[in-house]
């Protein structure tokens, strides 16, 4: 996507954290599959098992906490085959996370350069932003389980942009997952379908100018 010629006014980004701030979450349940014997299964059932798919809703949305959703989905895992316990589920889960410093960089560069940044993200398990400072790393910061509301819903992203004083029309939302990006685009905001930190970067500092010279917000 070419946001130089889709996105002449944006002046504010919203980033993801899994996937974005930090390495694949694809990767990391496919890791966590793999040592119960499936790789592709816990996405299988998070992405088709409608019973799955409401445990992660409810508790991404705070409607019910890490322990709830830990004995739930483990009940799902040993109903198709997984031998699995409930307890620190979700911390196993994400074991294969990682933060991913050049993303980090990466919107380091864009705050410098005076491009207010929110990061946006759907809470999952009690420790999931454990070793990140997330008032540093971000101008507002805006977890869907402290509001009830979760992405993809237009509110979330809606929210986050009057927290930065800015309309949906000057942002860009940067996630891995597509249908994220679709709901902000609902509402007007610009996406970046983050793949890695180096394809991201280019195709912000396109936008943003950040490291050329040219003042944000300028095209």
């Amino acid at each position: 996507m070419n946001l130089a010629a889709t996105t002449s006014d944006r002046t504010a980004v919203l980033v993801d954290f899994g996937g974005v701030i930090t390495t694949s979450v694809f990767a990391a349940f496919e890791e966590f599959g793999a040592a119960l014997g499936d790789p592709g299964l816990p996405l299988r059932l998070l992405g088709g098992d409608p019973i799955s798919r409401a445990l992660l809703a409810d508790h991404e949305s705070g409607r019910i906490d890490a322990e709830d959703f830990e004995q739930g989905f483990a009940e799902r895992l040993r109903a198709h085959g997984a031998a699995v316990t409930a307890e620190g589920l979700a911390a196993r889960m994400q074991a294969g996370l990682r933060r991913d410093d050049r993303t980090v960089a990466l919107v380091d560069d864009l705050r410098a350069a005076g491009v207010p940044v929110a990061l946006v993200s759907n809470a999952f398990g009690r420790d999931c932003y454990a070793g990140f400072d997330l008032a540093a790393l971000a101008d507002e910061v805006v977890i869907s389980a402290e509001l009830g509301i979760r992405k993809p819903s237009r509110r979330i992203y809606a929210l986050a942009c009057e927290r930065l004083g800015v309309a949906p029309e000057q942002a860009v939302m940067v996630d891995d997952l597509q249908q994220n990006l679709d709901g902000a685009a609902r509402i007007g905001i610009a996406g970046v379908l983050h793949t890695d930190a180096d394809t991201t970067r280019l195709e912000l500092a396109e936008r943003f100018g950040f490291g050329t010279g040219r003042v944000p917000g300028q095209v």
